[in-house]
């Protein structure tokens, strides 16, 4: 299902999709309903069939809803797992320090490069 899950501001973290669910029937010419598991119980079960995705056998292309803490807004807080790289990019009026940095749950295909100062704030212990 496309777009259940946010993550925080940065809309390029976002999963795509989540699941993978089974179809119970079809409702209509172009929505489906889908058996969803309790955690996700606060979204209605009938979709329409451009937010739904055939099911690719692909495991690392899954996020597992076990485990995970879902807040009201059905979003959940990424973890850091650590600092791959570190640069610092020239702007004209001054230097921005960038970090390379490993979530939980990705690849390391799929590090982002983060503002440090704001990793910084955030995880303080990585960087003592």
């Amino acid at each position: 299902m496309k777009g259940v899950m946010r993550f925080k501001r940065n809309g390029k973290l976002s999963p795509r999709y989540t699941g993978p669910y089974k179809v119970i029937r079809r409702v209509g010419q172009v929505t489906y309903e889908v058996d969803l598991p309790r955690e996700l119980a606060a979204l209605h079960p009938v979709f329409h069939v451009s937010m739904l995705h055939k099911c690719l056998v692909d495991p690392t292309q899954v996020i597992p809803i076990e485990g995970m803490k879902l807040s009201e807004h059905l979003s959940y807080a990424e973890v850091l797992v650590a600092i791959l790289d570190r640069k610092v990019r020239k702007l004209r009026t001054k230097d921005v320090a960038s970090v390379k940095v490993l979530w939980r749950r990705k690849n390391i295909e799929e590090a982002t490069w983060e503002v440090e100062a704001d990793i910084r704030d955030k995880y303080p212990h990585l960087f003592q």
